[in-house]
Formats: structure tokens, sequence, C-alpha cells
């Protein structure tokens, strides 16, 4: 090709790189080789530069290839839109013709058929749809899926619409309600920062009081049935004595909060001599009016707030408004309460449980990530032999033309051997020959280099790597355990010695005299390896790179201790923390991730009645917290493991 013909662009739209590395080592010979990782940014490069072919994989994340290849079609008619794909169920060609593509080219690559294809499309060929049902039936997908967003949008508009009916009504009656709003505020300022739950309510009804100059106010929360509301804290000593005495009122009785729950709206009493839905109560002789109001969280009632007062018509309809808001924030209170006083009981199950089912939901997925890792090596090593060949080529050749000391040279005979083995495999020498001798040195050295052939056992190497290393991080946990009583500063050192951490400050913040742990000592090793190991690589590149490992007593669980692993990395993004304990889900990239190490570590100490929490912030680093259980065992109890024991670790 002359250097004034234009070269034909081929865009290759994948969110696999290693593919789209693939593409561009077998086409930038003869074609300019653009790439996307996502829909959008293909379509965006498509209309920019108006390729000549473009390659869509069709399992794309949020706008999948079908999606693409209609908008595609739509943009550039006349383009040829080539599925590229793994998916091997029913139909998947036909609903590839019918979404607008030209044709299909199935995963993993060939090298050779992979380029004929590409020649063949770009000279014109497309593939026939004969039943045109999978184009009416793709169309009937398209419509539904418009209709799900038109409903979305619909729902928002409607939920802003309501919400500015409630902004204006709010604002109407600001001025009357200021004071109560302002009170209701401090009121809920005070009370949301309180985790405790018993704690929480009894500050909460002092606080009400207080703040608002009421007689009486009282919480009640719903029992295990639902069946009675019970009395938990009371303001001063009658609320005291009703709390001692077991107080409760049956939902949906003769009682203002039996009613505001079963109703799950809030009541209001003006006289309650005239309220005929009101308990009389001993305790509050000199109440005269009283608002009950319900406790709802996530539509869910948990128990009323009474609220009393020794004037008549203490209280309005307006009123209800701006003490419901602080009620509701008193709920959430209460629900934060229950929830953490849970959590402690419920972390290690959540854990071992997610952990399972994330591994369990993600069968496929994982085929789909080992066959990714897996197709480029056979177009990798495809090039290594053509590579080879081409080299003992140039050797023969090079010898035929040799001085007779040279051709009687052990070397020679060794080359010229290795020229016959290659015949009698059968390749095609004669073709190479004449294939060489027709081109230029520049020409040779742009298709012939060791640093080809390194890179494609990069290729394959590291895509080995990552198949090999699921095995660990699948087999590590589920091993049979060899548990031992050991000091964990010992282990950490041993760690930290036998990983050989080279370019990086090591910060040791170990206290002295904890107690010793009970676990097995090799799988607790691998939980710290790999998590050292991902502090330092997150920190590649950084210009601080300081990793911190500590360990002290817990100051909020007896009994236990907190390792700590800390770097100066670049950070996890908030909406990543909750995914990184995910099976197959990894930040690495092409980098040789397997996205196991993490959910292994989650199940290994949780099987010791631990749990390991992340804090992260981005450009400043992250810091891993594994809290484990400790044992009372003699000293003499504590394993010193030898040094053939501790290289299992490794």
């Amino acid at each position: 090709m002359s250097q004034a013909e234009r070269r034909k662009k081929v865009l290759c739209i994948d969110d696999t790189p290693t593919l789209r590395r693939l593409v561009r080592r077998l086409l930038f010979q003869k074609y300019e080789v653009l790439e996307a990782a996502t829909g959008l940014e293909g379509i965006d490069i498509a209309q920019k530069t108006r390729p000549d072919l473009i390659l869509v994989d069709l399992h794309l994340p949020q706008l999948t290839g079908y999606e693409v290849a209609t908008r595609l079609s739509s943009i550039l008619p006349k383009t040829p839109i080539i599925a590229l794909t793994a998916d091997t169920s029913a139909y998947v060609r036909e609903r590839a013709l019918a979404s607008g593509c030209w044709g299909y080219i199935a995963k993993p690559i060939e090298a050779d058929e992979f380029q004929r294809r590409v020649d063949e499309y770009l000279g014109g060929v497309r593939e026939i749809l004969e039943d045109q049902s999978f184009v009416e039936s793709y169309q009937q997908t398209l419509v539904l899926r418009l209709e799900e967003k038109v409903r979305e949008l619909t729902d928002a508009l409607q939920d802003n619409e309501r919400l500015n009916r409630q902004n204006r009504d709010l604002l109407a009656q600001a001025e009357r309600r200021s004071r109560l709003l302002e009170a209701a505020a401090r009121v809920s300022h005070s009370i949301t920062s309180i985790l405790d739950l018993d704690t929480l309510l009894r500050a909460t009804v002092d606080i009400i009081c207080e703040e608002f100059g009421f007689y009486y106010a009282g919480v009640f929360l719903l029992d295990e049935k639902g069946e009675w509301a019970v009395l938990r804290a009371g303001r001063g000593e009658p609320g005291r004595k009703m709390v001692e005495a077991g107080h409760r009122l049956r939902v949906g009785g003769s009682s203002m909060i039996g009613t505001a729950i079963a109703e799950r709206k809030a009541r209001i009493a003006l006289d309650v001599g005239e309220e005929p839905v009101h308990f009389k109560n001993p305790y509050l002789p000199h109440t005269r009016s009283e608002m009950a109001l319900p406790l709802v969280v996530r539509n869910e009632v948990i128990g009323a707030l009474t609220i009393q007062s020794v004037e008549e018509a203490a209280f309005s309809e307006d009123d209800i408004t701006a003490l419901q808001t602080m009620a509701d924030q008193l709920a959430v209170a209460i629900n934060n309460a229950r929830l953490l006083a849970d959590l402690e009981e419920a972390h290690r199950e959540l854990v071992r449980s997610k952990t399972f089912e994330a591994i369990a939901t993600a069968t496929g997925e994982a085929i789909h990530w080992v066959g990714n890792k897996a197709a480029p090596i056979p177009g990798s090593v495809q090039r290594i032999r053509e590579d080879v060949s081409r080299y003992l080529v140039a050797a023969h050749l090079l010898l035929a033309e040799a001085p007779e000391e040279v051709r009687e040279s052990k070397f020679a005979a060794l080359l010229e051997e290795a020229y016959a083995e290659l015949q009698a495999k059968g390749v095609d020498l004669a073709g190479l020959e004449k294939e060489m001798r027709r081109y230029s040195l520049r020409r040779l050295l742009r298709i012939l280099t060791v640093e080809s052939i390194f890179e494609d056992l990069e290729i394959i190497e590291n895509s080995a790597r990552s198949i090999l290393n699921i095995k660990e991080d699948l087999i590590g946990p589920a091993r049979k355990k060899r548990l031992q009583v050991f000091d964990l500063n010992q282990l950490l050192r041993e760690t930290v010695a036998r990983m050989g951490i080279k370019d990086v400050e090591v910060i040791w913040e170990l206290e002295e005299g904890l107690p010793p742990v009970r676990a097995d000592r090799v799988q607790l090793g691998r939980v710290f390896i790999n998590l050292i190991k991902n502090a330092v690589e997150a920190m590649e590149g950084r210009p601080v790179r300081r990793l911190t490992l500590a360990t002290t007593r817990s100051e909020h669980q007896a009994g236990f201790i907190v390792i700590d692993v800390a770097d100066t990395g670049v950070g996890i993004p908030v909406d990543r923390l909750d995914k990184i304990w995910m099976a197959f889900y990894t930040t690495k990239g092409d980098r040789g991730g397997t996205g196991l190490g993490l959910p292994a570590c989650a199940q290994i100490v949780g099987e010791l009645g631990g749990r390991i929490v992340v804090q992260s912030e981005v450009g400043v680093g992250t810091i891993f917290s594994v809290h484990l259980p400790t044992v009372d065992a003699p000293e003499e109890e504590t394993v010193r493991v030898s040094q053939q024991e501790g290289s299992e670790v490794e």
C-alpha cells in the first residue's frame, strides 16, 4: 500500500483489555485500529472517526452490544458492524443480525481466520437474516426497554411533583410552626448521635419535655407479636414506675397509643376528659391534652411516642407535621440503635453467607472470566510459532550463503537440524522463504522482532498465572484446618520478612503483651499476605509509599484484638467498597487479580469468629482492620512455630 492510500480504520468495542490488545496486534500492520471499552464510548468514537468496520462485544455492561449495534447502524448504515462474543447460546447469531450487525465472529479468536473474516467484511460480505421474526422480537425488546425507562422518568417526575407540593405546604405554614421546628431540630440533633437503645430512649423523653415544656413524654415499642405497645422509657418518676411495672397498651385498644399504631397516623386529644379513646392513667393525673405519634421506619410501625400537656387544646393539627418529623427522626435513631446491637452478632454469619452466595452465583461470571483470560493464548502461541519459523528460515538462508567453514560449525548443524524438524512437521518453509526474500529489511524488522515474541510470551504467562491463581484462592479456605495457639505479632513479622517487600517504608506499631489467638497459622498467614500484597500494589507509582502494621486490644469488644494494615495508596471509591467482597470482582483490571482474595480472607476470618472492615479515602489511602478473638493460654502453650512450619504460609 502506497503512502498516498488511506489505511482503513477498524473500531473494536470490548470491555476486556486483553481482547482489545489481541485485536490490535492482529490488525495493526494492515489497518488503523481504534478501541473503546464501553458502548457509549464506542458510539462517540464512531461518530467522530467514521471507521470502515466496527467490532462490538454483545455482552457489554450498561448499554448492551445489541443496542450499540442498533444505534451504530442508524448512524453509519453503510459501515459493517460485526458481533464479537463468546456467547454460545441458541440463536445468538440471529439476534445479532436482527440488531443491525452484518456478521458474527465467535471467541476465542483464531488469528488467521479472524484476519480473513475481517478482510471479507471490509470487502462487502454481509450475512443475511432469513427469519424476520427475530427482527420483530428484537424490536419488541427495544420497545419494552424504552417503556421501562419512560416509566422510571414518569415516576421520578411524579415524585418530584409530590415533593414540590409538600414543600409549598411547609412554606405556607413555616411562620406558625417555626418554634416547633427549631425545637424539633434540636431534639433530633441530640438523639441521633446516641447509639445505645436504652440510653437513647431515656434521653429522648427528657430532651422533648425540656425543649417543648411539656408535662410528660413516653416511648412505646411493639412486642415481638405486634399485639402490645410496651413502655420502654417515660419522663420523671411516673415514667420510671410505669416502666418497672411493665406498663403496656393493646394495639387498637381504648388508648391513644394503641389507636395511633393501629391506624398508622397521629392522634390528638384536646381534652382527655371528653376523649372517648384515651387510657385514664393514674400515674399522670394532671394530663389535659395528649398527642400520640406513630414511629414508622420504612413503612413499618415499630411503636409510638406520647406527648402530654397540663393545658387544654395544647396541640393542633398543624403541630402534627412538625412533631411527626421529630418522631420520624426518633424512629430512625431507634432502628439504627437496634441494627447496631444486632450487627456484631449477625456480621460473622452475614460475611460467610454472602461470600458463599457470591461464589455460587458467580459461576457463569467465572466461566466468562476464565474464557477472557484464556482467549489471548491461542493467538499468541500461533504468532510465536510463526516467528520462530521465520527466524529458522532466515538462519537457513544465511547458512546457504555462508563460507564452508561456517556451514561445518556445530551451531550451523544445530540450526539445520531444527529447520529439518520444521519441514517434518509440515510447516510451509518454501512459502516462508519466498515471502521473506520478497520483503525488504525494513519490512522484516517490522514483522519480526524478539520483543514481539517476548510480548506474546508475557501474554501467555500472565493469562496462565491469573487462571492458576484461582486455585489457591478457591481451595485455600476449604483446607482442613490445623488450629494452633500462637503470638500474632510474631506471625506478622515473619510474614513481612518472607514477602521481601522493597521500596516501601514499613512502620510497626505492635502492642506488646497481647494475648494469643487460636487459628490455622497457614490460613491466617495467607490473610495478611493478601492484605499486605494489595496494599503494596495500591501504592505503586505513589510519591509516598508507607505500609503501617498495627496491633492493639479492641476498645469496643472485650476479648478481641485489632490488626490494622494501612497504606498510602490510591484509595477505593465509596461506590466500590461493598463490591470488593464479591467473588471475581477486582479493581486490578488486566494486572492479574482474580477477585477471590478478599472474599477468601473474609471467609477465613469469619470462621474464626472475627471480621474484616475497611476504611478508605481516594487519594489518601486504605485501612483494612482485622478483628480476631483471643484465647487465655499459659505462655508455654503459645506456639513458637519453627522456620519449617512457618514456610507453609508462603
